[in-house]
């Protein structure tokens, strides 16, 4: 009746929610965690965006600041006749090469080729200007008859026309003058000039162009990562709602039934309506249980033939009957070794594999009993030594399955000791059984014998 009205429960089940909810919860936290990501990802970019501009931006004043670094010197030079400007300008050309290091810089950057093109031409017309500033200062020199072998290499190999040897010293100084004054050197300076800019402005609208896209992609990550966060809240709500309907407030009805000792209203979830249907049917298998407890109390619970309590009772019983009655006294052999070299779990199979066999072989009116850890008893009543030929064929029968065991469970022998009574059960048949138990484990064990035959 009880399994009738479980077959018949219907509800939700807070496992399936549970679960459901887990998942999706478990979903949703993967997509925030993945949108955070990406957050910072896009985050990233954008400063790597604005990092790259500003590099670009310094590597971009350090062309102008070596082209204009090499105008000033030059000039200084044509000007003031101090020589040491002319140490300081082929130092910056062939040692500190502020130029040719910010082109350098420049491949470090995911910038189009087109802007670094300016920035090449920027250093492409900076170094065209070298050879005229070179012949400037070399025209000074020799204007003032400087000693040749103190000035730098440069400007000991750049020799001057057969023209300008002619010139006098002012005109040689006001050629050097004009060489980096005038306007076509005006023009060139222009151009660099033009170059750096054109270059900067590339790199602007590039950064502007990355920064867009990083900027998108961050505003879209950020609304997605809301929505997810608002779901989550949403699910938290209807967790909360249904904790409330289908466990909070039945859990509290059923501990008012429990406590009020009234039958519980089936109401809740799957779960709750299972528990009320099991607690309604308590009064209904009560007697099961009670003939269920007291089979336990009687039965061995391992191998579900009767325990030695039920065993001394039912000797108890016999001992006031004149019937004739045999014992028989079985150990399974070496029980330690089969448990310890082959796991308890082979041990627990042993023990029910004999029990079973013990009652297959004997009667209904035969008394199986498991009266040790491995050691078992069977009364028969109404036997006697006529009866020992069905005794040997049973035991045959018995020995001859355990010895031929299934899969991979090992061969178990038994040692039997058997005895007979014409005056019921006695503590002298109790003995007599044990002395020939005892004198099959003596002779090497895996045997039976019977007492009125040692």
């Amino acid at each position: 009746m009880g399994n009738e009205k479980q077959k018949n429960v219907k509800g939700i089940k807070i496992r399936t929610i549970n679960g459901a909810m887990i998942f999706m919860a478990c979903v949703l936290y993967v997509l925030v965690i993945y949108a955070t990501i990406q957050i910072s990802i896009r985050y990233d970019e954008l400063i790597a965006a604005t990092d790259d501009y500003i590099a670009c931006e310094k590597n971009a004043a350090l062309v102008r600041e070596g082209s204009d670094y090499l105008t000033e010197e030059v000039r200084l030079y044509v000007v003031t006749f101090n020589i040491q400007y002319v140490d300081h300008y082929p130092e910056e050309v062939n040692v500190t090469k502020r130029r040719e290091k910010a082109l350098d810089e420049m491949g470090k950057f995911p910038f189009s080729k087109k802007s670094g093109e300016y920035l090449e031409n920027a250093l492409l017309n900076s170094n065209k200007l070298i050879s005229r500033e070179f012949y400037a200062m070399k025209l000074v020199s020799a204007a003032n008859e400087y000693d040749m072998e103190l000035l730098p290499r440069e400007l000991k190999d750049t020799q001057l026309t057969a023209e300008d040897r002619e010139l006098s010293r002012e005109e040689l100084l006001q050629k050097a003058q004009s060489l980096v004054f005038d306007n076509a050197y005006q023009d060139a300076k222009a151009l660099i000039m033009n170059n750096v800019n054109l270059f900067l402005e590339e790199i602007i609208e590039e950064t502007g162009q990355r920064q867009s896209g990083s900027a998108g992609a961050l505003e879209s990550m950020i609304a997605k990562q809301r929505i997810y966060i608002s779901i989550l809240f949403v699910m938290n709500i209807l967790v909360f709602i249904m904790n409330i309907v289908l466990v909070m407030r039945p859990l509290q009805l059923y501990i008012n039934c429990i406590k009020e000792g009234k039958l519980m209203q089936i109401m809740g979830s799957y779960e709750f309506k299972y528990l009320a249907l099991t607690y309604n049917d308590i009064f209904e298998i009560n007697a099961a249980n009670q003939e269920m407890l007291r089979h336990k109390a009687e039965h061995d619970p391992l191998t579900g033939i009767a325990n030695r309590g039920s065993f001394d009772r039912m000797r108890e019983i016999l001992k006031a009957s004149a019937k004739p009655v045999a014992l028989l006294l079985i150990d399974v052999d070496e029980f330690k070794q089969i448990n310890d070299g082959h796991g308890h779990s082979t041990g627990d199979y042993a023990l029910k594999k004999v029990a079973k066999l013990l009652q297959e072989q004997f009667r209904a009116n035969d008394y199986p009993a498991r009266i040790g850890g491995d050691e078992f008893a069977v009364i028969m009543t109404d036997s006697t030594p006529r009866m020992k030929e069905v005794i040997i064929k049973k035991l045959v029968a018995i020995r001859k399955v355990l010895r031929n065991p299934e899969g991979d469970y090992p061969e178990i022998t038994l040692s039997i000791g058997i005895a007979f009574s014409t005056e019921g059960m006695t503590e002298e048949l109790y003995q007599k059984a044990d002395k020939a138990l005892y004198y099959v484990k003596e002779h090497g064990r895996n045997g039976y014998k019977f007492y009125d035959e040692m």
